[in-house]
């Protein structure tokens, strides 16, 4: 029988944080979930708040935190440019003060801490796919770099901890990832396509659309969260999580109207600034450390998503 084990999720409430928080509670563990709620929704926990093994609380992890927890996944941060640009000195402080934060409560506990870090810090690569050696190509002054270098910054402290204190860490980079509870108005592209085609809107690419992205569904995502954190203590990473099935950003367009049966046409928008032309893990790592590789395809997974957005919409949300 596992051993209940007493888990800190920080960014509990959002997107990936509320599966995570789920699968921890299914495991028999007890979760404590900490959010500030910026992006995070308690709608997304609601369903927990009835199990005696789970505990919200609001709290901001820019300030010290203080409870006792056998292990501690480091979730929160904005995700998404709409959210991370809202205040971007703000998106680096969670980054970096959070990290500093959950680290110093890690080695007070003498706690297992998992970082989710981002694809991001590879910036528009130069190399395809990108694998875990590949340092990046960022931009450390634009519109992004609030979000880019501050999880560098939080990699770059999570494995000073782990050199200067023998913390055990566990990194992994995050690649775009889809599913249920993804915010509606976050501005990342499946959600975007998914409400605009429902809806019965026409569907923004930016660019010509020939940029390409690969799309992990959230359940595959967060098995390799658990993989890499029940991983021995030589495996640190980082490691990239993500699915390395590409696509152009017009295919999931076209995919998509084709599910939701929808009558929109695409529109074409100027690119933003930074906007990486090609994202796509190597999952070499993964698998070999892990055994990890993700199983749902697109299409399962869009339609998955296409139907908690159509819950959602006809409810008013």
């Amino acid at each position: 029988m596992v051993e209940q084990q007493r888990v800190l999720v920080t960014g509990g409430a959002g997107f990936l944080g509320s599966h995570l928080c789920e699968r921890l509670l299914a495991e028999g563990n007890e979760v404590l979930c900490v959010d500030n709620f910026f992006t995070g929704s308690k709608d997304n926990i609601r369903h927990l708040l009835d199990d005696s093994r789970f505990e919200s609380m609001r709290h901001d992890v820019t300030f010290p935190l203080y409870v006792e927890v056998d292990e501690i996944y480091n979730l929160a941060c904005p995700a998404s440019p709409v959210h991370y640009q809202h205040d971007p000195a703000q998106t680096t402080k969670t980054s970096v003060h959070g990290a500093i934060n959950m680290l110093g409560l890690a080695r007070r506990i003498n706690a297992r801490i998992f970082q989710a870090s981002t694809s991001e810090v590879y910036g528009d690569p130069d190399v395809h796919p990108q694998s875990e050696s590949y340092w990046g190509r960022v931009n450390p002054i634009g519109p992004r770099a609030c979000y880019d270098e501050g999880k560098r910054c939080a990699e770059t402290l999570f494995f000073d901890y782990y050199r200067q204190h023998g913390l055990s860490i566990r990194v992994a980079r995050i690649f775009n990832t889809y599913g249920p509870r993804m915010h509606p108005n976050d501005g990342r592209v499946v959600s975007n396509f998914i409400v605009q085609a429902l809806r019965g809107e026409d569907i923004t690419i930016y660019g010509d659309g020939g940029q390409t992205r690969a799309f992990c569904y959230v359940d595959d995502l967060i098995e390799g969260f658990c993989r890499l954190m029940a991983a021995p203590d030589d495996v640190t990473g980082p490691i990239n999580l993500g699915n390395p099935h590409e696509i152009t950003i017009r295919e999931l367009a076209e995919k998509i109207i084709e599910l939701t049966g929808a009558k929109s046409t695409l529109v074409k928008k100027p690119l933003p600034e930074d906007d990486p032309m090609q994202r796509c893990p190597d999952i070499s790592l993964a698998k070999e450390k892990l055994g990890w590789s993700p199983g749902v395809a697109l299409e399962e997974g869009l339609r998955k998503t296409i139907d908690y957005f159509d819950r959602l919409l006809a409810t008013g949300g």
